[in-house]
């Protein structure tokens, strides 16, 4: 089956969904100013190895439209209305950042409905929301981006703290997957937010967790903005979930769409039919 394009309706929030391939169901979910080509980078492996893969651009992101709200509930329940117009009872979910937090809020509140996880470079820890200096620059990314459009955010991030060797490709990346937005100023709002909403309280809620989970961390020399202790210590509370990563020194294991891909189609082989 050739990818299909379509819209759901999210309580009034347009989202728009891409379809590929046939067999067991497997969401992919991206990360706060991307877009849904932003999990697996463009990879056809999933839809090739025989799942239905059905990745959205996130309220206000990519071609989806504007939202008045950007809070992890309204994230969730996004995802539960394109499960729901998919006729999808059970996914496999798989998500980066901002949609590895949206698909835990979802499993703590859908549990039935997921039949596995792939929680991919997740960042939130429930006592570093109120940080000062955290808030102060995801305010400053978004007045950039709202005042500068894509330049004014880059002059607002400025020089990654990364290495070298990979500090043009990551300058590349963030200002590209910016350039793909149709409404930038929906992105802006959504960094005025996302940041500061809770996916869920504590840490330990995860521990209700029963689906077959697999955390992707990546190594901090690389990429320190999703610290790879934040998902140690989610593999360490969410049960039996397994924890994997790049060898350090090496590429992130998330910026890898064929072997990312891999890794989830482990989990989806893994999980119980629906």
């Amino acid at each position: 089956m050739p990818e299909a394009q379509r819209t759901v309706d999210s309580d009034g929030v347009e989202l728009a969904v891409s379809v590929d391939g046939e067999g067991p169901a497997v969401v992919l979910l991206h990360g706060l100013t991307a877009t849904h080509r932003y999990v697996v980078m463009g990879s056809k492996a999933l839809p090739r190895a025989g799942f239905q893969t059905v990745a959205y651009d996130a309220r206000g992101h990519g071609a989806s439209s504007p939202a008045p709200g950007y809070s992890y509930a309204a994230l969730a329940d996004d995802l539960g209305a394109v499960l729901d117009a998919l006729g999808l009872d059970r996914a496999v979910l798989a998500g980066a950042s901002m949609g590895a937090h949206t698909l835990l809020r979802f499993a703590l509140e859908a549990p039935t409905r997921v039949a596995g996880l792939v929680v991919i470079t997740p960042a939130f820890l429930p006592d570093a929301v109120d940080d000062p200096a955290r808030a102060e620059r995801w305010h400053a990314l978004a007045a950039g981006l709202r005042e500068g459009g894509v330049e004014g955010f880059m002059e607002a991030y400025g020089e990654p703290d990364v290495p070298e060797s990979v500090r043009a490709t990551v300058l590349e990346v963030v200002r590209q997957r910016l350039s793909r937005h149709e409404h930038p100023e929906a992105v802006a709002d959504a960094l005025d937010e996302v940041p500061f909403s809770r996916p869920f309280d504590a840490l330990d809620e995860l521990a209700s967790i029963s689906a077959p989970t697999t955390i992707v961390a990546s190594r901090d020399e690389i990429d320190p903005e999703h610290p790879y202790g934040v998902g140690e210590a989610y593999a360490e509370v969410i049960p039996a979930a397994r924890l994997v990563s790049e060898e350090p020194g090496r590429s992130p294991l998330a910026w890898q769409g064929g072997q990312l891909s891999n890794v989830i189609a482990s989990v989806a082989e893994s999980a119980a039919p629906a």
